[in-house]
């Protein structure tokens, strides 16, 4: 217990007051009936009070609150303290708080506290000031019987309190069954405390009421707290147990081993759970159909099992159970409750199918197919539409050349036998076949043998036909160079009644390169053209119509078998052949015959000429293997194009000469070979196209153009002024240049005017040079701006030149580069000098663009 302390200090009376003026200042407008307490000056820990009527000031109060933590306040307005007080002045107070947290609405109600002066009037009329019990009032356990037949009001017990020893107490309850639903089922006499029940009640509705009882003396004080009173209800066996529904219907495969669990059934109680009255048992009261007995029932789980292995749908298909649930654990005072189980049983396949007969008889005719010829049919006790039930038909013996196929028809399960290949009746009239029969799904039963048989006896009927083209592709060998007019024998077709040829003829409805012809009364065949085999990849096929007397017919082929000669020399199919002389020295050529094996490889290789011929001075044949030889050039051949004749020989000496057009090209690969494609013959002299001479003839008419500019310019102003060129080409060159065949680049120079060949270079002391224009091989003319040029250096391919320089007493001459075929000059020469030196190699240049020219 907390040490007492008092409230009526200077200090805590200052707080009292300092919050009792708050309050009022707060919530004036708000404040509720001031309640005014008479209690003594000492007040223990958690001493009743009083009680405030809260709901009178505020009914929808969710939150209460005291403004001093020396009083607690419950629910229904009880006052306890929470500490031992001492109130030492007459008058205390403090305010109760209350407030809705949804509507934000707060109310307040002042208590006041006055010391008790007047003294309470006892019972025995002794005097003494009213003291809390310090021990709990607490009566015996309560209970009522459901259902009870009264008479009414029914007396339950009587609660009392111990301060009525010495004072007046009245007594009240409240709580459900009360002032809450079902109102007015319990009251108490005020003065007494004897509590009465006023009807029956139904456990299974209202299983216990919890009541609060109140004690209190005339003038409202509370000297007990407020009492927890449960009334329970004592449970009566007023309901029956009920299953989950009213009819189960479960499963079971038969033929089931006993003790397969069929089901379970469930049932519920609604009396109070863990008593007799809830404590259930399961039975099967009866079976439909009676015998056997089929099924057992868990008593207590309500699981049914089989407890026979007998279940056998084809005899019965279809059970009936009556169950039974009753409680008090199955005595027989325990109430119950019955519904109808029905157990269905499910087909598994325990019957084979059987054919209806052993044996069956059917025919046909001969060379009819698709056509159905026998059904036949077969019992199965199993559940019909099933895969059970449904027939798989096989043709077990007699069917090994496949003339006949089997199938079931989905609706009547019936086995439709059918002809697929048509049957001779010269070769076979009769066939016997053994059928069989299963199920779609695998048999279960205890049978050692699943399929069931039967025999089919076909007969087959001769029927009056035409020719028989047997067999329909039929060949003769012939050699590809007969002479025309050749006769050998074709193709042949026999009657299948008499087995003979006789009467029938012959024509043929296929002749692709019409090389032959058919005899019509024997099918001899006839060559009419050259046969090659090459054109047709060995064999030739015709197409032939055999036909009898009465105009039926037959198809065949007749195949020629076209035997090989050796009619056909090697060729070199790859005729083009590109070297990269800068990375390679010699091309691999390949041969090949279009003749069998036998004729050809291996092959000899031989260039085609003379021994003295300029073929075999330039290229070098070696062989590789049977079929290839390498081909290398001599002698440091020029690029270009030559035409290099190769003749390759097979075994048996025929030979073929192959016009071979070797490419020696300036690349890396043979794919960057841009080399124009020239004419050149094997000697390596260039045959100019029209194109090419048209073009020669225009340039230098051009150059002679110029020239003559040049002349007459010189001329006109030889009289004003010493120069050599006229003012307009001082800085103008002239460029040269012709490699349309391997030959000399020259480079020839005057004082304002240079004319060089593509493949050298030059550097003006004022400029530069125009570069060397190459364009496949072709050489072009360029006017080059520039000041006085100097050639200091010329280089050709794969050699280096020197220049020399001539200066001699202010006279150039004109020198060629020694050590190379390009000359170059840097002199300056006058007019004269320069006509005199390039008039004769104009003219030789000319030549050398419309003839032939050797490297």
């Amino acid at each position: 217990m907390a040490p007492a302390r008092a409230p009526g200090s200077p200090s805590g009376a200052l707080c009292r007051q300092l919050l009792l003026t708050l309050a009022i200042l707060t919530f004036a407008c708000d404040a509720c009936k001031t309640v005014t307490l008479h209690v003594p000056a000492k007040l223990d820990a958690e001493k009743f009070i009083g009680r405030v009527n809260l709901k009178e000031c505020f009914k929808s109060a969710t939150l209460i609150h005291s403004s001093d933590p020396d009083f607690q306040i419950l629910e229904d307005g009880s006052v306890y303290t929470t500490h031992a007080i001492l109130l030492s002045s007459e008058k205390s107070s403090f305010t109760i708080l209350l407030s809705n947290t949804e509507t934000q609405e707060e109310k307040e109600i002042l208590v006041l506290l006055e010391h008790q002066t007047k003294v309470l009037k006892k019972r025995h009329s002794q005097e003494k000031v009213l003291r809390r019990a310090k021990r709990r009032w607490a009566p015996i356990p309560c209970s009522v019987p459901e259902n009870s037949l009264g008479p009414f009001p029914l007396f339950l017990q009587q609660i009392q309190s111990d301060t009525a020893q010495n004072y007046t107490i009245y007594y009240s309850i409240s709580g459900p069954g009360v002032d809450k639903e079902p109102r007015n089922l319990f009251y108490v006499e005020r003065d007494t405390g004897n509590l009465f029940c006023t009807a029956s009640i139904d456990r299974e509705t209202y299983p216990l009421f919890e009541l609060v009882a109140f004690a209190t003396t005339p003038d409202g004080y509370t000297p007990e707290y407020p009492l927890t009173l449960v009334i329970r209800i004592e449970d009566e066996n007023d309901n029956a147990p009920i299953f989950t529904e009213t009819s189960y219907s479960f499963e079971v495969f038969e033929n089931s081993k006993v003790g397969t669990t069929v089901g379970q059934v469930c049932a519920t109680d609604q009396d109070e759970p863990d008593t007799l009255h809830t404590r259930l048992k399961y039975s099967i009261i009866e079976q439909f159909p009676a015998l056997p007995t089929l099924f057992s029932m868990h008593p207590t789980t309500g699981v049914i099992t089989t407890s026979s292995s007998k279940l056998d749908r084809e005899l019965i298909d279809k059970y009936q159970l009556k169950i039974k649930v009753q409680d008090m654990d199955g005595q027989y005072f325990g109430l119950q409750t019955t519904a109808i189980c029905i157990i269905n049983i499910e087909d598994v396949n325990d019957n084979l199918p059987t054919f209806t007969r052993s044996s069956y008889v059917a025919s046909v005719e001969e060379n009819r197919i698709d056509v159905e010829i026998l059904r036949v049919a077969v019992r199965d006790k199993d559940l019909i539409n099933t895969a059970n039930w449904r027939a798989n038909y096989t043709i077990l013996k007699g069917n090994e050349d496949g003339n006949f196929k089997i199938v079931t028809d989905s609706q009547t399960n019936e086995g439709v036998l059918c002809v697929v290949k048509p049957l001779n009746y010269e070769e076979k009239q009769q066939v016997t076949l053994e059928i069989g029969v299963v199920n779609e799904a695998p048999y279960t039963g205890t049978s050692r043998s699943t399929t069931n048989m039967a025999t089919v006896t076909v007969n087959v009927q001769n029927q009056d036909e035409g020719p028989e083209c047997d067999p329909r592709v039929q060949t003769v060998r012939i050699k590809e160079n007969v002479p025309v007019g050749t006769k050998t024998i074709g193709y042949k077709a026999y009657d299948p009644e008499t087995g003979s040829s006789s009467g029938i003829r012959y024509k043929k409805s296929s002749d692709p390169e019409g090389w032959v012809d058919v005899d019509e009364n024997s099918g001899v065949i006839t060559i009419l053209k050259r046969l090659d085999r090459e054109a047709r990849s060995g064999v030739y096929n015709i197409s032939i119509i055999a036909s009898d007397k009465d105009g039926r017919t037959c198809n065949g082929v007749l195949g020629i078998v076209l035997e090989d000669v050796n009619d056909n020399g090697p060729v070199i199919r790859q005729r083009t052949v590109v070297i990269c002389k800068t990375v390679m020295s010699s091309a691999e050529i390949v041969a090949v015959d279009p003749d069998e094996p036998i004729h050809g490889p291996p092959f000899d290789f031989s260039l085609e000429g003379v021994s003295d011929s300029e073929v075999l001075r330039m290229w070098r044949l070696t062989k590789v293997n049977d079929t290839a030889a390498r081909l290398s050039y001599l002698n440091d051949l020029q690029f270009g194009k030559y035409t290099v004749p190769v003749r390759v020989t097979d075994r048996l000496g025929q030979s073929l000469v192959t016009q071979l057009v070797v490419i020696l090209c300036d690349c890396v690969t043979p794919n960057d070979c841009s080399l124009p494609p020239v004419p050149r013959t094997s000697n390596g002299e260039v045959i100019l196209g029209k194109w090419a001479i048209l073009a020669i003839l225009l340039g230098i008419a051009l150059l002679f153009c110029i020239l003559f500019t040049l002349v007459c310019g010189a001329t006109t102003g030889a009289d004003k002024k010493p120069k050599v060129f006229p003012d307009d080409l001082a800085q103008q060159n002239l460029i040269v240049s012709n490699t349309e065949a391997p030959g000399d680049d020259k480079v020839y120079s005057t004082n304002d005017f240079t004319t060089h060949a593509v493949g050298g270079s030059a550097h003006g002391i004022g400029g530069t040079l125009g570069s060397r224009v190459k364009n496949g091989g072709q050489e072009t003319i360029e006017m080059v701006k520039g000041g006085h040029q100097t050639m200091e250096s010329c280089q050709e391919t794969g050699h280096d030149h020197t220049l020399e320089r001539c200066k001699e007493g202010g006279q150039h001459t004109l020198d060629s580069c020694r050590g190379g075929p390009v000359a170059t000059d840097n002199c300056k020469y006058t007019y004269s000098e320069w006509y005199t030196y390039t008039q004769p190699r104009l003219g030789e240049e000319s030549i050398r663009g419309h003839t032939l020219v050797k490297n």
